[in-house]
């Protein structure tokens, strides 16, 4: 998710999001764990959209 679509964001999406961000977030982890994942680099990316999202919450309040 780039910054400018989480620019256009109301607080209420921006929560929405995090949830779902944080679920695949657990869900890579998850797969990680049990056998590595093609792309590893994904759980990196999903960690600074999480801390985007949160920075961008944090911001609109």
């Amino acid at each position: 998710m780039k910054n400018a679509e989480i620019k256009n964001l109301s607080a209420d999406e921006l929560k929405n999001q995090i949830v779902i961000e944080k679920e695949t977030l657990s869900r890579l982890k998850f797969a990680h764990a049990v056998s590595p994942i093609e792309n590893p680099l994904r759980i990196r990316q999903a960690r600074k959209v999480i801390a985007r999202l949160e920075t961008a919450l944090t911001a609109v309040q």
